[in-house]
């Protein structure tokens, strides 16, 4: 057998050197500061037994979907979920997909157009990116979170595209920030563009229900995931029936892959009832969220950590393996907090991402912060 190729072994190599060599590792027993999980759900025994119940009422056992959904695949609970995420959403039709990544990939690679324009937030989700590399439209990407920029953008193309997509993120998975929705939305009125909103981080953690931040701006389409917030698996896309169709005739994605098992599914489901009808943990989240940035604030670290009102809270560290460092010293402490390095983020933009959680305390927030403080001391 062949040696691995030369070129891709060199691109590792320069990964170690540059600082930026990934590595997976195992689930720590350390104070959760990195997953997404922000409401504790993914460790919900009432969310998984009435999973399980929902199941063998349905169908009996069924540990594997069998099929992609166009095939064998499309269990009966797909109905139900889609049908009660559509309606929890406001929405009047969602089609659910493997993941998030599935999703965006689906969408942005069959729905643009040869001859059609995509604008999208320089910021925006690898996802995404990767599904407007996928279609035949031109994309051009406007300054992070610039309603100015977006509006050169719309000048100069508004003439030349036979449709214009906008596309953003409802809360930015790199900064936690968000953007002007009704802005936008008027910018996208004006110009007759279609709006496409990435909900993926603002799901269960904003709105009366956690419905999310984009629930009343118009747009062509929603995209929600299920592997943040509501602790389990999938995505879907929020649309117009006839969206919906389109995807299912045109989405490799979707059409192309085994379905989620119906144990995935009976869970999405029960994940919904229980944000739907419980704020307990939003409320702790909300009040995590905002005694961090008390902390913060208190501790003078506001000048290195990027404003943000969402559950992502960003410290800016330039270079790989400074911020590398770091985040090990943290872990080597107790706090679960991870590095995000170049290229992930812009070279100069490296940073310690912190997520937090319903179940963390005000102890936990100030110890870590505390400690990144000291680190932090010449």
């Amino acid at each position: 057998m062949k040696a691995f190729p030369a070129y891709l072994e060199y691109k590792l190599n320069q990964r170690k050197q540059d600082g930026s060599f990934r590595m997976l590792t195992h689930k720590s027993k350390e104070v959760d500061f990195s997953s997404n999980d922000y409401l504790g759900l993914s460790a919900s025994k009432e969310i998984y037994e009435a999973a399980h119940k929902m199941l063998l009422q349905k169908n009996g056992i069924a540990n594997g979907a069998t099929g992609s959904r166009l095939i064998s695949g499309n269990h009966i609970l797909y109905n139900d979920a889609e049908e009660m995420i559509a309606a929890f959403h406001n929405a009047e039709s969602a089609l659910i997909f493997n993941s998030g990544y599935d999703a965006n990939i689906g969408f942005f690679s069959s729905v643009p157009q040869k001859g059609d324009i995509v604008l999208y937030d320089e910021y925006i989700h690898a996802s995404i990116r990767d599904g407007i590399r996928l279609s035949n439209a031109r994309a051009y990407k406007f300054s992070h979170n610039s309603i100015d920029g977006l509006k050169l953008l719309l000048k100069k193309f508004k003439d030349s595209a036979t449709e214009i997509y906008i596309v953003t993120e409802s809360v930015f998975s790199m900064d936690g920030d968000s953007p002007d929705f009704y802005s936008i939305a008027k910018l996208s009125a004006e110009y007759n563009c279609r709006l496409v909103i990435d909900e993926a981080h603002a799901i269960g953690v904003f709105g009366s229900t956690g419905e999310g931040l984009a629930q009343q701006v118009p747009v062509f389409a929603r995209i929600v995931t299920f592997g943040k917030a509501l602790g389990c698996h999938g995505a879907a896309v929020l649309g117009s029936s006839i969206l919906k169709q389109y995807l299912v005739n045109f989405a490799r994605s979707f059409i192309y892959t085994t379905a989620l098992p119906p144990h995935a599914v009976a869970t999405i489901l029960c994940a919904y009832s229980c944000i739907k009808g419980n704020n307990t943990e939003r409320q702790q989240l909300r009040d995590i969220i905002s005694f961090f940035t008390e902390e913060i604030l208190r501790m003078g670290l506001n000048t290195i950590f990027i404003t943000s009102s969402s559950a992502i809270h960003c410290a800016v560290l330039p270079g790989n393996k400074k911020v590398k460092k770091i985040a090990l010293a943290l872990q080597d402490s107790g706090f679960s907090v991870k590095s995000i390095l170049s290229p992930t983020v812009p070279a100069g933009q490296e940073r310690l991402r912190f997520c937090l959680h319903s179940y963390n305390t005000k102890q936990e927030v100030t110890n870590v912060l505390t400690f990144l403080n000291s680190l932090l001391v010449p």
